[in-house]
């Protein structure tokens, strides 16, 4: 490739023929296309044949990688689950109550940046699909997990029916519904800052664990 040529588009050859991508190679990119598909539209109404378009495949091919259309959404569903945890897991270096600030803010910058993905995430796992929900409860499992651990609450994050684990859990899905709220308002009409969001967020947690 000459200095100043475009790079190769995702499964074509530096000189511009199309190369056979791996089966993994092939599966993660139907995903990566339902994961930018699923910014706009939850993963119910997600196209098949639109993803075979964009891939340069055709419908039966997709289905040489993901059996069903099931097995397609639950992959597309369990790699936007993965991203999230990915992308707000804290340094483990810091202290605990600076790595909890540290995911949160990532949280909340997360759902500003993909807000419609976000969105259409929570409403897939909200309109019932079950391969939705269970990812979108595993999701929020880990998560609950994570918060415990950096509270120093080991021993409550592994029994699902302890108080202390469903208070995290319930107080995650307020901190989810804030930050969606939060992030759809004009910068200029937001009365917090990411900051002190998450300060309201650690200190609702701390209230809550109180009563």
């Amino acid at each position: 490739m000459k200095a100043g040529d475009a790079p190769p588009a995702a499964g074509e050859a530096a000189d511009g023929r199309r190369r056979r991508l791996s089966a993994d190679d092939r599966r993660k990119q139907l995903v990566g296309i339902g994961l930018q598909m699923l910014r706009t539209q939850p993963i119910h109404d997600l196209s098949i044949d639109a993803v075979a378009a964009e891939a340069g495949i055709s419908r039966g091919l997709l289905f040489h990688y993901f059996p069903t259309k099931r097995d397609f959404y639950i992959a597309v569903m369990s790699a936007a689950g993965r991203r999230l945890l990915r992308v707000t897991a804290p340094d483990p270096a810091l202290p605990p109550d600076e790595q909890l600030r540290q995911m949160l803010l990532s949280f909340v910058a997360f759902v500003s940046r993909r807000r419609d993905s976000y969105i259409s995430f929570v409403r897939g796992a909200a309109g019932g699909d079950v391969y939705v929900v269970e990812v979108y409860a595993e999701t929020r499992a880990a998560l609950t997990t994570r918060v415990l651990d950096l509270l120093g609450d080991s021993a409550a994050a592994a029994r699902p029916a302890s108080p202390v684990r469903l208070t995290v859990h319930a107080w995650l899905a307020y901190v989810e519904d804030l930050a969606i709220e939060w992030s759809g308002l004009p910068e200029s009409s937001r009365s917090s800052t990411p900051d002190e969001l998450v300060t309201h967020f650690v200190d609702a947690l701390h209230r809550l664990r109180t009563l």
